[in-house]
């Protein structure tokens, strides 16, 4: 109904690369709390996978949103979080804004490489004391001639210690309001950049998360993306491509654990019948996996309009708000359906429920996304 011939082969062929070349190795990966993104990302360039949408000037595929929809869908197949939040940095938070608003030398230099795997990027706007509050963020670009000085720090940041730039949110400003902040592409390999340290999270351990710092370096004024003081427009456009990659992920990762739980239920005898007998656990699963169909169309919906180039930050908002609480949800009570079993680290439900918990805070806490479907609604 929705996916061709075409999408499907992409979707198969998608499907191979995730059992062979990366599902292997997660527990690997896992254990080591970090991916090696750089050979990963060089594989999945060669195939095509990091610029399904963009141009194929700068090595893109230049398809739809359908195909990108069945790429994030198999992604999500991969037995962990880490790894498929990793690629979306690439694909849907840390090139978006390039492609729309980047100059032709941003797009030759930084976009190119990123599409083909030669380079890994990652998004770096939150701040230790500026998260869901965008526009609270203190680092600094000031203008000297031909450069931009940065200063400051950012934290949380998805590839941070991998990352060959970063596409940088900075104050260029001090008037009051959304017009002082600028876009930058920021090369990692200059002066002045410091990996302060590599975060431990409790999920997603796969993904390295740094804090970074940034101490007078000198950012080439060529390397400003769009136009100056309007980062903070441009960033929020992105952050739609951004939140809309949570919702395929959410959909599929939940049916994939109802699947394993269901199994573990019918092997799993006490008072001498399958727990799956118990109509109140069958329930529970089936009022899941309605929430999971809902979800899905609501996210084809959003397909449909961006097609359409309509406006989406209502609908993804609505989606990104909904996919957070039910792979929470859903996460957690499929865990407690395993009892003692699904504290053990090297049960799936163990990892899901951990890697579960970010969707509901990264690219905007689920609070935010209730402030911009309540101001979009007119109240």
């Amino acid at each position: 109904m929705y996916f061709t011939r075409e999408h499907e082969q992409v979707r198969r062929a998608v499907r191979e690369f995730v059992e062979k070349e990366i599902n292997p190795y997660v527990d690997q990966w896992e254990e080591a709390e970090c991916a090696p993104l750089h050979e990963i990302f060089k594989k999945m360039g060669a195939l095509g996978y990091l610029g399904i949408r963009y141009d194929p000037a700068y090595g893109g595929e230049g398809l739809d949103y359908w195909y990108e929809t069945v790429l994030l869908e198999e992604l999500a197949r991969i037995d962990c979080g880490g790894i498929p939040m990793a690629i979306a940095v690439q694909t849907n938070m840390a090139t978006p804004a390039i492609a729309e608003f980047g100059s032709e030398y941003l797009k030759e230099t930084y976009l190119k490489p990123a599409i083909q795997g030669d380079m890994v990027a990652a998004i770096a706007v939150t701040e230790p004391d500026a998260g869901s509050d965008v526009a609270a963020i203190r680092t600094t670009a000031r203008r000297e001639g031909d450069h931009y000085i940065l200063n400051g720090s950012k934290t949380y940041i998805t590839n941070g210690t991998q990352a060959d730039f970063l596409t940088l949110l900075a104050r260029t400003s001090e008037a009051p309001g959304y017009h002082s902040f600028s876009l930058f592409v920021v090369p990692t390999d200059l002066a002045g950049f410091h990996v302060s340290r590599k975060l431990k999270k409790i999920g997603m351990r796969s993904s390295d998360t740094a804090e970074l710092f940034f101490d007078d370096m000198r950012i080439p004024a060529e390397n400003l993306i769009g136009t100056e003081n309007e980062g903070f427009i441009h960033q929020m456009m992105q952050f739609q491509h951004e939140r809309f990659s949570a919702l395929p992920m959410a959909y599929v990762v939940t049916r994939k654990i109802i699947d394993e739980t269901v199994d573990y239920l019918r092997k799993r005898v006490v008072f001498g019948k399958p727990l799956i007998s118990k109509q109140v656990l069958r329930h529970r699963l089936a009022q899941w996996l309605a929430e999971a169909e809902s979800l899905q169309q609501l996210t084809y919906h959003i397909v449909r309009m961006k097609m359409e180039k309509k406006d989406v930050t209502r609908e993804v908002s609505m989606g990104k708000l909904l996919a957070g609480e039910l792979i929470t949800k859903v996460t957690d009570g499929c865990l407690q359906m395993f009892g003692g079993m699904g504290l053990m680290e090297e049960m799936k439900i163990a990892r899901a429920f951990r890697d579960a918990r970010l969707i509901s805070i990264g690219g905007g806490a689920n609070e935010i996304m209730c402030e911009i479907i309540a101001k979009m609604s007119g109240f």
